[in-house]
């Protein structure tokens, strides 16, 4: 599942994200597949804070979610919060998740997640989960 498309900056000055810009659109080796769901794009902090992603989860019987990308301390720990409200397994991947600082990225994944997520692991371990799941 992913964003319908990649989020506008909320800060003007901000261009990392900017619709149409290198750090605003998907990698084309992350452009949705035909029959993959897309959920509609948010504009706040949280992936689940205005959007269908709830409704898409539990329409397909997902009941854990695994976390990455950016930033660790805003739209990560938002979502994964929101998640966890939810009733998700929530899973953090700390080397798939940017910070703006290593002081963030410690907040993040040291302090607060722990409150939240259920594990919090590395790209490898979530990796051999996966393809352990699959055998």
């Amino acid at each position: 599942m992913g964003l319908s498309e990649p989020l506008a900056a909320q800060d003007p000055e901000d261009a990392s994200l900017r619709r149409g810009s290198w750090g605003g659109s998907f990698h084309d080796d992350f452009q949705p597949q035909p029959g993959e769901v897309v959920v509609h794009e948010h504009w706040g902090s949280s992936g689940f804070a205005n959007t269908d992603l709830d409704f898409q989860l539990k329409q397909h019987g997902i009941t854990h979610v695994v976390i990455v990308g950016l930033l660790a301390n805003t739209c990560i720990e938002a979502t994964a919060r929101f998640a966890q409200e939810l009733g998700y397994h929530v899973t953090l991947v700390r080397d798939a998740t940017a910070a703006l600082g290593p002081e963030m990225m410690h907040a993040a994944h040291e302090l607060n997640g722990p409150t939240f997520a259920h594990a919090i692991v590395t790209t490898d371990e979530v990796t051999a989960a996966f393809k352990g799941a699959q055998s």
